[in-house]
């Protein structure tokens, strides 16, 4: 087996073998990876890693939004628009190349992982 495969598969393991929460906080640790990989990129000049990384980050948006389930919290809407903010504002840096944006997704992005990172080890703790 190839080095290639080995890790693929060690990380398929781990994500199937994670709680849901866990999940959650995998996808935004790799979202914000995402922003600054595409951060780094518009800076060094380089429009196509930046643009694999931004298409990247719209990936997961998409996803984090997909799988809201808006009714079930009264933050659900909220959480709904700033999802669908989120992805406007990747497509914009995209098609600019606009370290502004990134970074102003990275200001949201970076918190909310954050937070749920924290909800998550409190939720774990709180199990038996």
């Amino acid at each position: 087996m190839s080095a290639a495969s080995l890790r693929a598969r060690y990380l398929g393991d781990a994500v199937a073998t994670s709680s849901p929460q866990q999940v959650l906080v995998m996808l935004y640790d790799r979202l914000a990876l995402d922003l600054e990989r595409a951060q780094k990129a518009v800076a060094a000049g380089d429009r196509e890693e930046a643009g694999e990384q931004l298409q990247h980050a719209q990936a997961i948006v998409i996803e984090l939004l997909s799988s809201l389930q808006v009714d079930a919290w009264e933050g659900g809407p909220r959480l709904a628009s700033l999802y669908n903010w989120l992805i406007s504002e990747l497509v914009q840096a995209n098609i600019k190349l606009d370290t502004n944006r990134i970074s102003a997704c990275r200001q949201v992005v970076e918190p909310l992982r954050d937070a749920w990172r924290q909800a998550a080890l409190t939720l774990a703790g709180s199990t038996p």
